[in-house]
């Protein structure tokens, strides 16, 4: 008998966008190895009972109710976007980064969920519209929440975002807080422009101060300035991220795949290897899905 704990995710079975969103989610979620990033493990589609996906459990709870051991989540996280990005076959943008789709293991090592928004773009810095903006509010990137623009900065922005609630303790939209500081980023900005010398104003107060994780925060006060420049060209990719929280600025980061630089003519390739790899899935997919065939997503509006 198998007694791996699971964890099962039911889709609505009256969302008309389930059968899509479901599709989506299997297939990216299929294709990822990382050791921070929760493993699918199976799905099952019942006639009567709907659409379910089937992931390992991981019992150490979701990073929101969790603030401590905060420098060893974001170097994992930020370690696990990266891979989405430059690791995989296509560079997958999660669109959905934020504590609650962040899970913690017994030893509190983080773990990446939720792919139910998560799609593929034809290479790493490559955008694309869409016509349905989603995600958590709080954690948009300005391109993407003012013109559906979307690309792996999307994630480098949210992922900033949780850096902000991971040094100070707050939560991107607070309207109890003072006029002017109900939004984290826009609160935190002027701070962070001030570098070091704001750490002790953006510190969450319940954190006790040592040394050793002195020089983490300040990593992880640069990463985060980095991180929500409004700005999309001017933000870094998550692989140079990785390299400030590891204080390794300056050193060739170390990359997650041995794709090459991108150019004009790989972005053609990976796009078109993109629409095959969609096209393969959708026969298996179709069999699997009784008769489901809506699967090719139409709010991706490639090339612009």
């Amino acid at each position: 008998m198998w007694r791996t704990a699971l964890a099962i995710k039911r889709l609505d079975k009256e969302d008309k966008e389930s059968p899509k969103s479901f599709c989506r989610e299997l297939m990216i979620a299929s294709s990822l190895h990382s050791s921070n990033i929760v493993p699918l493990l199976g799905f099952c589609i019942d006639p009567e009972e709907g659409l379910f996906l089937v992931y390992k459990y991981v019992s150490g709870g979701s990073l929101e109710h969790y603030l401590h051991a905060r420098y060893k989540v974001a170097l994992g996280i930020a370690d696990a976007i990266a891979y989405l990005h430059n690791g995989t076959e296509q560079c997958v943008v999660h669109r959905d980064i934020k504590p609650s789709n962040i899970l913690l293991s017994s030893k509190k090592i983080p773990k990446l969920c939720d792919f139910g928004l998560a799609t593929w773009t034809a290479a790493p810095s490559v955008p694309f519209l869409c016509k349905t903006v989603k995600g958590t509010f709080g954690y948009l990137a300005p391109e993407y929440f003012q013109h559906g623009k979307i690309s792996d900065k999307t994630d480098v922005y949210a992922f900033g975002v949780v850096l902000l609630e991971l040094i100070t303790g707050r939560k991107p939209i607070e309207a109890r807080r003072a006029s002017g500081q109900e939004n984290l980023v826009v609160w935190a900005k002027p701070l962070l422009d001030r570098g070091i010398e704001a750490i002790v104003e953006l510190l969450d107060p319940r954190l006790k101060c040592t040394r050793k994780n002195s020089v983490q925060m300040e990593r992880m006060i640069r990463a985060a300035a980095a991180c929500v420049i409004n700005e999309e060209s001017r933000r870094p990719g998550m692989e140079e991220i990785v390299s400030i929280l590891k204080g390794e600025e300056g050193v060739e980061p170390e990359t997650h795949s041995s794709r090459k630089t991108t150019n004009i003519s790989g972005m053609i390739d990976s796009y078109t290897q993109l629409q095959q790899t969609k096209s393969e899935m959708k026969c298996h997919l179709d069999l699997a899905m009784l008769g489901v065939t809506e699967f090719e997503d139409d709010d991706h509006v490639y090339g612009r």
